[in-house]
């Protein structure tokens, strides 16, 4: 009974620790010497009408703390060697507005509804 109990907490452990693992893939791992300048990636921000408040380096990424021309409060991630965004965190005031970062909801076009062209008085 015993050893059955240990298989149990090895199995258990093998489980938890490999699926740990596939949490951790969320760091940036760029060489140091790639990296470009946190001023650049300040620009970058600011000419989407963002106020930075904070530039740090956190799990090998750059991460922004800032706020949006309405307001709201933003946490961006971005891979310090093509400052490519990685992840983007906002949150929204009580009057905010999402179509600055979501864009306006387009209607699926129904493939019934489309119409085709009328080959009436087209004969080859």
């Amino acid at each position: 009974m015993t050893s059955l109990r240990t298989l149990a907490a090895l199995a258990g452990l093998v489980v938890f620790g490999t699926s740990g693992i596939a949490y951790a893939d969320t760091d940036c791992n760029d060489p140091i010497a790639e990296w470009k300048p946190r001023e650049l990636l300040r620009q970058q921000v600011v000419q989407h009408g963002w106020i930075v408040h904070r530039i740090k380096v956190d799990d090998g990424c750059y991460e922004v703390r800032a706020t949006d021309r309405m307001g709201n409060k933003i946490k961006a991630k971005y891979t310090p060697s093509s400052l490519h965004i990685r992840s983007l965190e906002v949150e929204f005031g009580p009057t905010a507005d999402a179509s600055d970062y979501v864009g306006p909801l387009q209607p699926k076009s129904n493939p019934r509804e489309q119409t085709v062209p009328s080959t009436k008085g087209n004969i080859p």
